[in-house]
């Protein structure tokens, strides 16, 4: 049987997941784990975009908030400042490029949908702000949310489950039908590899990762030069191109609909690769 078919959809424009798209990652963070990914100007930030646009980004993540275990967290003025010339600066330059904001902030995500943001990254998944899953269905945007156990400052101390996979697959059923029933109607689910898992259960969800066609909604993948690949290879996420490119292809092979990069060039030829494997 055939995998259907997802969609992305706001008011004005539609992204159609036939097959597995790019997110590029662009973290306006002075802290996020990844160097290379910071962008600390608005000059900066349109060039880190453009380059991603051209090796054949399908979506950008534009980030004001790191999510790193420890992470300081920043209210939402300060996360918007952030961000702000960001999405002007890209949307000038790109006026077609689709922009997800990765906040859980309704009132950046709203700033952010007004200026002409095409989609909204939450990894609180709307439990951390209540007024998020409204903000999102009134501008009728799509939605991505993640399961993390705990807080980015509390997620790596210790974290622990019975059967991970059947656990978190559960709640992402739970939320998703309640982010629907909300009026919410694009939503994209993301297991949350790195967020209060462990190494092991790291690798069980990547392994299980089909399982997760239950959900009936596509499937975002966040591994990126993080900490499954790097501690497991002693070496540094600057260095992790190549374990990602590898798990990369692994998700692909269990279902992933959206792989959130850092490196797009080398995400594109995977997939390229990979829809050539499946023929």
């Amino acid at each position: 049987m055939s995998s259907p078919i997802y969609q992305l959809q706001n008011q004005q424009r539609t992204l159609t997941l036939e097959t597995p798209r790019v997110m590029g990652v662009v973290n306006c963070t002075p802290d996020s784990f990844f160097a290379g990914s910071r962008a600390q100007s608005q000059q900066q930030a349109v060039s880190h975009a453009s380059s991603m646009l051209e090796a054949g980004a399908d979506l950008l993540d534009i980030g004001g908030q790191s999510s790193r275990p420890g992470a300081e967290e920043v209210g939402p003025e300060g996360e918007w400042q952030r961000i702000e010339g960001a999405i002007k600066g890209i949307l000038d330059a790109h006026p077609e490029a689709l922009l997800s904001i990765d906040t859980f902030h309704h009132e950046v995500a709203g700033k952010a949908l007004e200026a002409g943001a095409f989609m909204v990254n939450d990894i609180y998944a709307g439990t951390r702000d209540q007024q998020m899953i409204k903000t999102v269905a009134a501008a009728q945007a799509p939605y991505a949310i993640m399961h993390m156990q705990g807080t980015p400052a509390t997620m790596q101390h210790a974290p622990h489950y019975e059967d991970i996979t059947s656990e978190i697959l559960t709640w992402l059923q739970v939320q998703l039908a309640d982010i629907h029933a909300a009026g919410v109607h694009s939503v994209v689910a993301d297991v949350g590899f790195g967020f209060g898992k462990t190494m092991a259960h790291n690798y069980q969800l990547l392994r299980e990762l089909d399982e997760f066609a239950a959900l009936n909604a596509p499937i975002l993948v966040g591994i990126s030069r993080k900490s499954m690949i790097y501690k497991h290879l002693m070496c540094s996420p600057e260095e992790a191109l190549n374990g990602t490119t590898a798990l990369h292809a692994w998700a692909l092979d269990r279902g992933a609909h959206i792989l959130r990069v850092h490196d797009v060039s080398e995400a594109v030829e995977t997939i390229s690769l990979h829809r050539a494997l499946r023929g």
